[in-house]
C-alpha cells in the first residue's frame, strides 16, 4: 500500500497580516507614552518589592519559604500594562501597572486556580498604596508558607 505525499502548502496571504500590523501599530502609538510611565512605575514597584523579599528571604533562611520576583514583562491579559509576578511554589502574586495610571495587585491565589483579590490603586495614591502593597506581600508571604 503506497501513500500519498500530502500537498505541499504555500499559501499566500499577501501583505495582509503587514497591514494588520500596521493597523494596529498606529492604533496603540497614542498610547505608548502612558504605556512607558507605566513600565517606568512598575519598574520602581518592583525594585521596592524585591528589597523587601531579599530581606524576607534572607531572614527565612528557609530554602522551602524562598520567595521569587518575576521581571516587568508585558501584561499577559491588558496591551496596555505591564507586570510582574510574585511566586512560592504554587503560590502567586501579580502587580499589574496599567497605562492608566492604576496599579492592580492581585491575589494571592494558587495556580491554575482563579486570579484574586484585586485592588487598583492610582499612581498618585503615595502612602495608601505604600500600606495595601506591604499588606499584599505580607498576606502573600503567610498564604505561601501555610503547610
Amino acid at each position: 500500500m503506497s501513500e500519498t505525499p500530502p500537498p505541499e502548502f504555500s499559501f499566500d496571504f499577501g501583505d495582509r497580516f503587514e497591514r494588520l500590523g500596521r493597523l494596529l501599530r498606529d492604533r496603540e502609538a497614542e498610547h505608548a507614552e502612558a504605556l512607558h510611565t507605566a513600565r517606568a512605575y512598575a519598574e520602581q514597584v518592583h525594585a521596592a518589592v524585591a528589597r523587601a523579599l531579599d530581606d524576607y528571604n534572607a531572614a527565612a533562611g528557609l530554602s522551602q519559604l524562598a520567595v521569587e520576583v518575576g521581571d516587568v514583562r508585558a501584561d499577559d491579559k491588558h496591551v496596555r500594562a505591564v507586570e510582574f509576578d510574585i511566586v512560592r511554589g504554587r503560590h502567586r502574586a501579580i502587580v499589574t501597572a496599567k497605562s492608566r495610571g492604576e496599579l492592580t495587585l492581585v491575589g494571592p491565589f494558587q495556580r491554575g486556580k482563579t486570579e484574586g483579590p484585586c485592588r487598583s490603586f492610582p499612581f498618585t495614591a503615595g502612602s495608601e498604596l505604600q500600606a495595601a502593597l506591604a499588606d499584599f506581600l505580607e498576606q502573600f508571604l503567610e498564604a505561601a508558607a501555610n503547610p
